[in-house]
C-alpha cells in the first residue's frame, strides 16, 4: 500500500503539471544501472533500463548490445540476434557482439551463420575459449567433421584443463562412431573434474548403447543425479536402468519423483502408465495415460496401452474409440484391429469384430506404415518394421535422448533471473479494467495511461484515484475495505438526497466492484448510462463486471443437463452484452487501446481466434508498446500454427516486460 501511495501522489503531480510528463533521462547512469542488473541476473529488469537509453538515444550501439546479452540469457534468441545485429549496425568493431549473435543463430540452428559470427570474432580474439568452443559445436552440427576435429585441438592445445572441450570432443567422437577415443575423452574430462555432469550421462549411454551394461550405466546415473537432483531427465533415465536390472519399486519411485519435479512430463507419466499396467494397477496406469493424451492429444502409443487397459476392465466402448484413432494413423497395424476386434466381439457386435479379426490376420505378415510423423520414432531411411516391431515399440518404456547436451559457452552460471526455467501456466494475459488498485513491480510502476481515466480524475469528482489494470491485487486490507464500504455509504445519502448523476453511480459502482459485489456495480452502471448515454468508462467497466459477475455465478452450480443448458443460455446473453459494451466503447473511444485488447481476449473465449488476432493488432497499433496484447497476439499465432509470427511477438512482448512470454519462447524453441 505503500508504494500506491507514492504511485498516487506521482499521478496527481503530474496532471497538476507540477511533475513533468517526460523527464529527461541521464543515458549514462541508466545504461550503467542496467548494466548492474544485467551483472546481477536481473534480466527482465536490465533490458527496461537499456530500453530507456534506446529510446533516448537510438544510435549507440552499447544499449543494443547489453540487451542482446540478457534476451540470451532468457532463451530469446530470436530477439538476441535482432539486438546483437543492430549494435554491429552502429559500431562494427564491438567483437563481442558477434560472439552473442553466434550463440543466438546457433540456438535458432542456422549454424552456418553462427561459424561465419564466430570467424569474424576469432579474428581478433583467436584464443577466446568460448568462442573455440561454440565454432566446434556448430562445425559438429553440420557434419563438419574434420573442421569440428582442428577446432577441438586448437581448443584444447591453447586449454588442455578443460573438462567441457574434451567432453564436447568426445560427443564428436561419437557422433563418427570412435567410441574409444570417446570414452578416453569422458575419461579425462572427469580427471580434470569430478563433477562434470554431462560426462556421467555420456559414459551411462556408452554402456548402455554398446554392451546393455545396465550396472555401470546406473552407477554413472547415481552421480548425475547426485549432481542435478532437480532434473526430471535423469531420474526417468535411471528408471529405465531399474527396469532392466528388476528394480522395479525403485523406477516407479524415480518415475513419480520425476512426475513430482515436472507433474505435465509425458514421459514420465507414460512410462508410470506402463509399469502400473503391469502389475495391473490398472486404472491408475488408465489415469496416467488420460494425462499424457491431455497434455498430447495424438500420442498414439498412450491411446494404444489405454485402449489395452479399457478392454482389461470391460469398457469396451471407450478402447474401441482408442484404437479406432490408432488405427487411423497406423491402418496397417495388425495388433490394433486384433484388439479391436476383441472388444467389438464383447460388445456384441459380432460382425465388426469378424471384419477386424480378418484384417488383423491378413496384415500379421506385413510391414507397418504409418500416416503420421510419430514423434521421429522411425526414419525413412531404416527399414520397414514387421507387425512384432511395431507392438513392441507401443508397449516400451520411453527415455530422454538429450540429456547430455554440451551447450555453447556464453549463459551465465547461475540461474537467478531466468525467468524462463520457472513452471508457469500457459494462458493468455487478462482484461483491462478500471481500478483503484493495482499490482506494481519493479519493471512496471506506473500504471498504464487512459486518456478517459485521467479526464474523469481531473474532475476530482470521484472520492478515489482511477487507474487501470490486468492485475488487480487482493484487497486484503481492513481500513482499505473499511474505506470503500464508506464510500458507498456517503454515495447512499448523496444520491438520496440530490439529483443522482450519471458520475455518482459510476463512483459506486466502481466501489461496489472493488468490493466484488458484480450485480450491484452493473445496476449502478446501467443507471448511469441511461444519464449519460456516452459515458465511455462506464461501459468499460460495465463489460468487465458482466464477465467476472458470470464467472462467480457459475461456481457451486448444479451439474443437471437442464442447469447445464440454462447456463450455457444465461452465458450466451452474457456474452453478447459484454461484447456489446465493448463495441460501444469503441465506438465512443475508438482510440482507446485497452478496448480493442479486451475484444480480442472476448473472441479467444468464443473460440474466433483469427479476429481475436485482428483486434490485438488494432490495440498494437494504437498503443505500439503494448506488451500483454504483443503476448496474447504471440500465443495465439503459436496456437493457430504460425511460429515464425508467434516468437516476434512473444521476443517483441518480453522486451516491454511480459514475464511469461520467455518461458513459452523457451517451450517453443527448445
Amino acid at each position: 500500500m505503500k508504494r500506491l501511495k507514492y504511485i498516487l501522489l506521482f499521478i496527481i503531480l503530474c496532471s497538476l503539471g507540477i511533475v513533468p510528463a517526460k523527464a529527461q533521462v541521464n543515458t549514462d547512469q541508466v545504461l550503467r544501472i542496467g548494466q548492474n542488473s544485467l551483472y546481477l541476473e536481473d534480466y527482465v529488469l536490465s533490458i527496461q533500463y537499456f530500453n530507456q537509453v534506446i529510446a533516448a538515444k537510438p544510435y549507440l550501439a552499447q544499449p543494443y548490445f547489453f540487451r542482446a546479452i540478457a534476451k540470451l540469457s532468457l532463451d530469446d534468441y530470436r530477439g538476441a540476434e535482432e539486438d546483437a545485429s543492430l549494435a554491429i549496425e552502429k559500431n562494427p568493431f564491438i567483437t563481442n557482439a558477434y560472439e552473442v549473435r553466434g550463440v543466438a543463430r546457433q540456438n535458432l540452428g542456422r549454424h552456418r551463420e553462427a561459424i561465419a559470427d564466430y570467424e569474424r570474432a576469432l579474428e581478433q580474439l583467436p584464443e577466446n575459449r568460448g568462442i573455440l568452443f561454440n565454432k566446434a559445436l556448430a562445425e559438429e552440427e553440420i557434419e563438419d567433421y574434420d573442421a569440428a576435429e582442428k577446432s577441438f585441438a586448437t581448443l584444447l592445445r591453447v586449454y588442455p584443463r578443460f573438462d567441457n572441450g574434451y567432453i564436447g570432443r568426445a560427443k564428436l567422437r561419437l557422433a563418427t562412431g570412435d567410441t574409444i577415443a570417446a570414452l578416453d575423452d569422458i575419461n579425462r574430462a572427469l580427471e580434470i573434474n569430478k563433477n562434470a555432469t554431462n560426462a556421467y550421462v555420456m559414459r551411462a549411454d556408452i554402456a548402455i548403447s554398446s554392451s546393455k551394461d545396465f550396472a555401470n550405466a546406473l552407477a554413472d546415473m547415481d552421480e548425475a543425479i547426485k549432481l542435478q537432483p532437480q532434473f526430471a531427465g535423469f531420474f526417468i533415465n535411471r528408471a529405465f536402468l531399474r527396469y532392466n536390472l528388476d528394480d522395479y519399486f525403485g523406477a516407479m519411485a524415480d518415475y513419480d519423483y520425476a512426475i513430482q519435479l515436472e507433474p505435465l512430463n509425458t514421459a514420465a507419466l507414460f512410462n508410470r502408465g506402463l509399469l502400473r499396467a503391469e502389475v495391473h494397477d490398472n486404472n491408475k496406469a488408465i489415469e496416467d495415460f488420460s494425462k499424457v493424451i491431455g497434455l498430447d492429444p495424438n500420442n498414439y502409443h498412450a491411446l494404444y496401452n489405454r485402449a489395452l487397459l479399457y478392454k482389461d476392465i470391460a469398457d469396451y466402448p471407450n478402447s474401441v474409440s482408442d484404437l479406432d484413432k490408432v488405427i487411423e494413423a497406423f491402418p496397417d497395424f495388425s495388433g490394433a484391429y486384433f484388439v479391436r476386434s476383441e472388444s467389438l466381439r464383447l460388445m456384441g457386435e459380432t460382425a465388426k469384430a469378424e471384419r477386424d479379426y480378418r484384417k488383423s490376420l491378413a496384415l500379421s505378415r506385413q510391414p507397418v506404415t504409418d500416416s503420421h510423423d510419430n514423434e521421429g520414432d522411425k526414419q525413412p531411411s531404416e527399414k520397414p518394421e514387421t507387425q512384432e516391431d511395431v507392438a513392441n515399440r507401443f508397449t516400451s518404456l520411453l527415455t530422454i535422448a538429450n540429456n547430455a547436451q554440451v551447450k555453447e559457452e556464453y549463459n551465465t552460471a547461475g540461474i537467478k533471473g531466468r525467468v524462463q526455467d520457472q513452471n508457469v501456466i500457459i494462458e493468455i494475459e487478462p482484461y483491462f479494467t478500471p481500478s483503484y488498485y493495482v499490482t506494481t513491480t519493479e519493471i512496471k510502476e506506473i500504471p498504464y495511461y487512459i486518456k478517459e481515466i485521467d479526464d474523469i480524475n481531473a474532475t476530482r469528482m470521484l472520492r478515489f484515484v482511477v487507474m487501470v489494470t490486468n492485475h488487480e491485487p487482493q484487497l486484503n486490507d481492513e481500513e482499505a475495505i473499511a474505506r470503500h464500504f464508506n464510500s458507498i455509504e456517503y454515495y447512499n445519502s448523496y444520491i438520496a438526497t440530490h439529483t443522482p448523476r450519471a458520475i455518482d453511480y459510476f463512483g459506486r459502482a466502481m466501489d461496489y466492484y472493488t468490493l466484488r459485489n458484480y450485480q450491484a456495480a452493473i445496476a449502478d452502471l446501467n443507471k448511469a448510462v441511461e444519464l449519460a448515454p456516452d459515458f465511455t468508462l462506464a461501459y468499460f467497466l460495465r463489460a468487465n463486471a458482466r464477465l467476472r459477475n458470470t464467472n462467480l455465478s457459475s461456481i457451486g452450480e448444479n451439474n443437471s443437463t437442464d442447469d447445464s443448458r440454462l447456463r450455457m443460455h444465461t452465458a450466451k446473453i452474457v456474452n453478447a452484452e459484454t461484447m456489446a459494451d465493448i463495441d460501444k466503447t469503441i465506438e465512443l473511444s475508438p482510440r482507446m487501446p485497452f478496448a480493442y485488447y479486451n475484444k480480442g481476449n472476448l473472441l479467444v473465449a468464443n473460440g474466433d481466434l483469427t479476429s481475436a488476432i485482428s483486434a490485438y493488432t488494432k490495440a498494437i497499433e494504437l498503443k505500439p508498446e503494448f506488451g500483454e496484447a504483443y503476448y496474447n497476439r504471440g500465443y495465439l499465432y503459436l496456437q493457430l500454427g504460425n511460429r515464425e509470427a508467434g516468437i516476434a511477438d512473444l521476443s517483441k512482448a518480453g522486451e516491454l516486460g511480459i514475464v511469461p512470454s520467455y518461458n513459452l519462447l523457451k517451450r517453443m524453441t527448445r
